[in-house]
């Protein structure tokens, strides 16, 4: 074809005008044009304005940096490698909702089960213990035989987190457990007199929050392991904890039952309050999730059935943009892609919802469990599937199925 005879910045610049469909059947016309447009290059603009492909908003494709290894976890180098003409398809049916639901797991009696996907690699609690399944390369399931057990909880596991070495697991029974991922090594921490609701750890630091209503600070580092650094009186339930990318700070997510905010900063080295968060929030919308996309911009979520998106450069007092569940559900959980889409787990019948910020509405809705009243305790995502636990299922939707007819 003529046009595949021009200068490549000329062509990428004429490419760059057309819309996804329209590349896909101009790359059907010919060997030279399939090849070219199959470049990640042609795609990168499109995939970064289209929600989960992999792109973050400042561009930074995070499954390239999971492949060579510059995430915060380095263990990743057996992810599939997705080209972007690829994951704008999938993009696609993330968008219209086209999906195939698959039931991984079941168990009979009711949990407050909490999962994290580290690539290839999917963590459960499940009651007092927490399993490691590989998912299978070619649909996303759970192989037969788990890979790893972490034990330790004389109750349920509350909460997890992974580090590129360790799993750190809060519990019912008051003990935070530090796990070596490779091997049967652990550590346990003693400090709350009550469960321990939820957990966080990053730069060598551990924040745990408890219904005790103290967060503590503890140290991961070898010469100071289980020491406590810090107790911090919080003078309320404590539901949620993160901790900022930059390490400087933390944020308590509490139940509201006091006359405080339920969104608090903490300084991570002197322990001192920083800021609150919001001014108007009602008796008993505790925060239950946190969920941070850069060391000045996280979500929040809880029983006032909002997702609340904060920018601290702007404002402390009042959120820049916010997402009411239309069914008035409490939100357990949710994530980010770090981009434009936002997924979260609500209080009833398992209803997974996908939100893209450039909207106000949902965007779309997956309702799990249509007979039985589960909450979506937990929930996680890559570019082509999304994991929900419920109280007594794991589900995963399958976004990889073929793309509509607009497509060809």
């Amino acid at each position: 074809m003529f046009l595949f005879q021009l200068p490549e910045d000329v062509l990428f610049l004429v490419l760059s005008y057309l819309d996804p469909r329209s590349l896909c059947r101009l790359s059907q016309a010919c060997k030279r044009s399939y090849m070219f447009i199959s470049r990640d290059a042609v795609w990168r603009k499109k995939a970064k304005d289209m929600i989960n492909t992999g792109l973050t908003r400042h561009g930074i494709d995070f499954l390239h940096c999971l492949l060579e290894g510059n995430s915060e976890n380095q263990n990743k180098k057996q992810c599939p490698s997705i080209p972007l003409k690829d994951r704008v398809r999938v993009s696609h049916n993330w968008n219209h909702g086209v999906c195939r639901k698959d039931v991984l797991l079941k168990w009979k009696i009711n949990l407050l089960p909490w999962i994290q996907l580290d690539c290839d690699v999917l963590y459960l609690s499940q009651a007092a213990n927490i399993s490691a399944y590989h998912l299978r390369a070619e649909g996303g399931k759970l192989q037969n035989n788990r890979v790893a057990l972490f034990s330790g909880h004389q109750e349920d596991v509350c909460r997890f987190t992974l580090t590129d070495t360790h799993l750190i697991s809060a519990g019912g029974d008051g003990k935070i457990i530090v796990h070596d991922r490779g091997s049967d090594y652990s550590v346990e921490y003693y400090g709350h007199n009550q469960e321990v609701n939820c957990i966080d750890c990053k730069g060598g630091v551990i924040v745990s929050g408890s219904r005790d209503k103290t967060a503590k600070i503890w140290a991961l580092a070898p010469d100071r392991f289980g020491q406590c650094l810090h107790t911090i009186p919080t003078y309320d339930r404590v539901w949620s904890v993160a901790i900022s990318p930059s390490l400087c700070n933390f944020v308590t997510g509490t139940a509201c039952c006091e006359n405080f905010s339920p969104l608090r900063i903490w300084d991570t080295e002197r322990c001192h309050l920083v800021s609150c968060l919001g001014t108007e929030f009602r008796r008993g919308a505790g925060v239950l999730d946190i969920a941070y996309e850069s060391p000045f911009q996280l979500l929040t979520c809880g029983y006032d059935t909002f997702i609340r998106y904060w920018d601290l450069r702007v404002s402390t007092r009042k959120c820049v943009m916010e997402w009411e569940e239309p069914h008035d559900s409490t939100l357990y959980c949710i994530k980010s892609d770090k981009n434009h889409m936002i997924a979260s787990g609500s209080s009833y019948y398992g209803v997974v919802r996908l939100w893209d910020k450039r909207q106000t509405r949902c965007l779309q809705m997956f309702q799990l469990a249509p007979t039985t009243s589960s909450p979506v305790y937990s929930l996680c995502f890559n570019t082509t599937h999304l994991y929900a636990a419920l109280a007594s299922v794991l589900y995963s939707l399958d976004f990889r199925t073929a793309a509509s007819q607009s497509w060809k």
